[in-house]
This record gives C-alpha cells, sequence and structure tokens, in this order.
C-alpha cells in the first residue's frame, strides 16, 4: 500500500531533537522555541512569531485576536477544513460563506464583497492544498471596508503570491506543521504577525493569559497553547532545507501533472499565472460522465494498493453547523462537487518517481 502520506525525516532532525532532549528544555519554553518562532517569520516576511500546539488553536489565536462579539461576522470559503470555521463559532460569531473557484478551488474572491455587511469584521482566507488565494483583491477589501484580514496557510509553506510568500499577508497568519505537512513537528503550528502587540497578546493568551510581569496573575481568560521546546527544535532543523523540500514538493506536482493532465474523465487544480504552488496534496476531480464520484473512487484505488482522502465536506453541509441552524438553505455548487467529486493522491515527501508512476496507472485503470 502506497500511503497518502510518508514524512522524510534526516539524521539531522533526529540529532535535533537528541540536542533539546539533553538541553533540559523539554516543554513549552526554551531557546529552540525561540529560534523557530524567529526563524519562519524571517521565512515567510514577517516581523513576528508565535508558536502553538496546532494549526487549530494558531486560528483560534488568531480569532481571539479579534475580539469578536455575538453577531459579529467573519467571510470564509465553505469548502475548507472545519478548523477554520471552529474559533469563529466558538467565539459566539457567524461565518459568512462564500463558493469556491472552480480552477483554483481556493475561495471565489469575486463573491467576497457581495457577503460584507455592517457586522462584518474579518476575511479568512484559505490556499487550498498548496495553492494560493487570490490576494488583492482580498487586502483592497479589507481596507476599504477597515476589515481585518486572516491568512490560513496550513497547506501552503513556501507557496508564492505574485513572488512574495504566503504567510506574509493581512493582520495575521496561521501555519500548521502536523505530520503531513512540508514542515512538521508532529503536531505543531504558528501565527505570524507584525503587530508587536497583537504578537505580545498571542503570546499571553497561549499561556493561560500569564502577565508578563507577574506569573498566576490573569486579566484575561487564555488557553494552554503551548508548542514543546523538542517540537520546535524538529521543525528548526527543517528551515534549513526548505529550498530544498519546496523543490521535491514541485518536483512530485509537475511529475503527477505530466501524467494525468490529459487522462480523460478527471480534473487537476489549475496553477495561475500569479501563483507558484507547492502542491501539499495533489488532488484530482472525478468527471461525472465516468459515472464514479471520489468514494467509488476510492475504492478502487485500495483495491491497487494506493491510498487516498476525500476532500473536504463544505462548512454549509456540515451536521454540527446544520444542528445549530447555520447555512440553513444555502448552496454553494462547486464546494459541492468539490466534496464528492474531489480526492487526494499520495503526496508525502518521502513519496518517489517510481511510487507516482504506479498511482497514476492505478487511477488510469481504475477509470477504465
Amino acid at each position: 500500500m502506497i500511503p497518502v502520506n510518508e514524512p522524510l525525516l534526516t539524521e539531522g532532525d533526529y540529532a535535533a531533537v537528541m540536542e533539546a532532549l539533553r538541553s533540559g528544555w523539554i516543554s513549552g519554553a526554551g531557546p529552540h522555541v525561540d529560534a523557530f518562532e524567529a526563524r519562519w517569520a524571517a521565512y515567510c516576511g514577517r516581523k513576528r512569531g508565535v508558536a502553538l500546539a496546532n494549526g487549530t488553536v494558531a486560528l483560534q489565536c488568531a480569532v481571539a485576536l479579534l475580539d469578536l462579539q455575538p453577531g459579529d461576522e467573519v467571510i470564509m470559503p465553505s469548502f475548507t477544513i472545519i478548523s477554520c470555521a471552529l474559533p469563529i463559532v466558538l467565539a459566539n460569531a457567524t461565518p459568512v460563506l462564500v463558493d469556491s473557484d472552480p480552477q483554483t478551488w481556493t475561495m471565489d474572491v469575486g463573491r467576497v464583497a457581495s457577503r460584507i455587511t455592517p457586522k462584518t469584521r474579518a476575511i479568512m482566507a484559505v490556499h487550498i492544498y498548496g495553492h494560493p488565494v487570490d490576494m488583492d483583491p482580498l487586502l483592497d477589501l479589507a481596507e476599504r471596508h477597515g476589515l481585518a484580514l486572516i491568512e490560513d496557510a496550513a497547506e501552503a509553506h513556501g507557496a508564492e503570491y505574485h513572488g512574495r510568500r504566503v504567510g506574509s499577508f493581512g493582520t495575521a497568519s496561521c501555519f500548521s506543521f502536523y505530520a503531513n505537512k512540508l514542515v512538521t513537528t508532529g503536531e505543531g503550528g504558528m501565527l505570524l504577525v507584525d503587530d508587536d502587540r497583537l504578537a505580545e497578546r498571542a503570546c499571553r493568551l497561549r499561556n493561560l493569559g500569564f502577565q508578563p510581569d507577574r506569573r498566576f496573575v490573569h486579566a484575561e481568560l487564555g488557553f494552554n497553547f503551548r508548542l514543546t521546546n523538542l517540537q520546535a527544535a524538529l521543525g528548526l532543523a527543517q528551515i534549513d532545507r526548505m529550498d530544498e523540500i519546496v523543490a521535491r514538493k514541485r518536483r512530485m506536482g509537475q511529475a503527477y501533472t505530466e501524467r494525468l493532465s490529459e487522462m480523460p474523465g478527471i480534473e487537476l487544480q489549475v496553477q495561475q499565472p500569479w501563483a507558484r504552488s507547492v502542491y501539499w496534496m495533489f488532488g484530482l476531480v472525478v468527471r461525472e460522465e465516468t459515472g464514479l464520484d471520489a468514494t467509488q473512487l476510492a475504492r478502487r484505488l485500495k483495491a491497487r494498493g494506493i491510498d487516498s482522502r476525500p476532500f473536504f465536506l463544505g462548512m454549509h453541509e456540515q451536521p454540527v453547523f446544520r444542528d445549530r441552524g447555520l447555512f440553513e438553505g444555502e448552496i454553494y455548487p462547486v464546494a459541492e462537487r468539490l466534496a464528492r467529486q474531489g480526492l487526494y493522491l499520495p503526496s508525502g515527501l518521502a513519496l518517489e518517481v517510481g511510487q507516482i508512476d504506479r498511482v497514476c496507472t492505478a487511477v488510469r485503470e481504475a477509470l477504465a
């Protein structure tokens, strides 16, 4: 079985973790945490980084910085992981959805302006499967309407928009360092900002709201969102080879594209001229005329020794949100089609060209 993801760790990664372990800094503070924050912020073109326990809580911390009130609205795509909507709902605010672009699968930025109301406080842009969102129109809308812009770059480490690395746009940017990401700390995440005040507040929030000058005194409710020094050491070691990691992912994406782009019965994510994807996960959409949906194709691939994963189910179709009365009667045709017809193929950093050949042969056979 070719797994959907297998990380590629090196002797340098192992050595970095052992160094951190021997230092005695094994919990949520230490020199590796500080260095990881500074190095990742610099890589992405940001001023400050705040290391956190995972990408989901990075988004939660970013939303907490907005001080949303009940009834406030945040515009976001329907087609994304639930981590994006979760902190908005937990803040008793309202996620307001837009559909996806049928080529890039990222949010359809042309639909955002029509969703802005007097209650709108922020826009959340989500880069999908390594391809950036078209950020300039969103930045323009945020500036004209006085809105915050949260950039979810959890799937796009090293991707570029008009030559500028993602993670550098808007009020705050969020990353995940889960096991399947280009940089992994097992579990882990980071919040990036350019505002020192936001960074200092995020540092307090991740550490139970402790005040910098007096521990165990709390002016606001915080969280335990700390990343350990051991995890930071692992991530720090990988930043040194980011160029190599990104180049490897792009070679994999090119190999898949060359083998699958002319294959009948499927559609691929289309890289736009203003974007440089990192092909975090290589996805495809099964055309309806094949008589198959993504679940059926995945079953056929599994029988041929190929693991895969379904695409996201849109937020407007999530049972947990329907039970709360959210998104009643809302329809997002592109997101719905992606959820039913889309899946992604093995895409881990350890994947070899011979395995890509096997995967593509299996796709061809399964479609036949």
